[in-house]
């Protein structure tokens, strides 16, 4: 009898989901690891580990293994897979294979590094999957069929944007803008504005509860509280959406180009198919508000956010575990 188990991993810059074969999604959590500096110990993992961001002792480092999409801190990585297939597996003595994105636009340094983080961490087989491709799966596209989709897939660390037909990324563009820099846009427009510097959870609170990239029909505001640059005492502001709407122009912008820049690479065909279908948008960052509007203004294509976007890359892993055999795949018994 056969008891490996099947797990997609959408190891994000942001957040790690794990999809279990016959299980669905069973895990989500921040990808943040806390590690105590003189043991090399793990301290804690994922949501733990996030609210101990700016908070840890000398001898404890909460940090973020991931930047930008791919892998910074190579040693921590493997422990957090690690950590998350141990937390995920029935069967512990019976390695499983796994199935981990990667974005459009990684270097073959980059999928060996995610392969071999994989391996080291406890897998049989590692295979990788473009997270386009994963997202598309994962919002309930047909991607073996004759027709052009594109997909727009905003995370933590990257939006990958990418047209798909008959199974396979016909164009697409990676660019390392996404939540992460929309924090840090807002982080700077405080500092710029008002001269009084606020926290990366501060400035991701108000991405969630006032952000926007598109004029919003009524303006909000959220009291904020942050360390003035002057005098170094705590000062709380009252930031309105309409500045954070200013805040994140730039970045917004980027990505707009980008899905253009995909367009005008896309044979004429598959535009028109584009045209007709829409743009579906997926990832966390899609939810801020006015993405789909300010995409649709722009580029006179119907813009959509798919449904529950922040699983669409694991549910699409968790799909691609069926048709494992025509993935990229590594086994180590075969490693020369």
């Amino acid at each position: 009898m056969w008891f490996s188990q099947d797990i997609g991993i959408d190891l994000g810059t942001a957040s790690v989901l794990v999809y279990v074969k016959g299980r669905g999604v069973v895990t989500k959590e921040p990808s943040v690891v806390a590690i105590d500096k003189n043991t090399g110990r793990l301290c804690a993992v994922g949501e733990e580990a996030r609210k101990m961001l700016g908070r840890t002792p000398g001898n404890i480092v909460a940090i973020r293994p991931l930047k930008d999409g791919v892998i910074s801190d190579y040693n921590t990585t493997e422990k957090m897979i690690k950590y998350f297939l141990s937390k995920v597996q029935k069967h512990r003595f019976f390695k499983p294979r796994v199935i981990i994105c990667v974005p459009s636009g990684v270097t073959e340094v980059e999928e060996r590094a995610v392969i071999d983080a994989g391996i080291q961490a406890g897998a049989s087989r590692v295979h990788l999957i473009e997270e386009p491709l994963a997202a598309a799966i994962g919002c309930g596209i047909d991607i073996a069929q004759p027709y052009g989709s594109m997909i727009v897939d905003m995370g933590g660390g990257t939006s990958d944007v990418a047209v798909i037909s008959l199974g396979g990324i016909v164009t697409s563009r990676s660019i390392k803008i996404a939540g992460d820099k929309f924090d840090e846009f807002i982080v700077r427009y405080v500092r710029k504005k008002y001269n009084v510097l606020i926290g990366e959870r501060t400035a991701e609170e108000m991405k969630i509860e006032i952000g926007c990239v598109y004029k919003r029909d009524a303006v909000l505001t959220m009291d904020v509280r942050g360390r003035s640059l002057v005098t170094g005492l705590p000062k709380t502001l009252t930031i309105s959406s309409t500045e954070i709407l200013e805040a994140l122009s730039e970045p917004a912008g980027e990505i707009v180009e980008a899905v253009k820049n995909v367009l005008e690479k896309t044979p004429p065909e598959l535009v028109g198919d584009i045209s007709a279908r829409g743009i579906v948008l997926t990832g966390g960052a899609s939810l801020i508000y006015g993405m789909d509007k300010l995409i649709e203004t722009e580029t006179g294509i119907r813009t959509i956010v798919a449904d529950d976007p922040e699983s669409c890359v694991a549910l699409g892993t968790g799909k691609a575990l069926d048709n494992i055999h025509i993935l990229q795949s590594y086994n180590p018994t075969t490693r020369k």
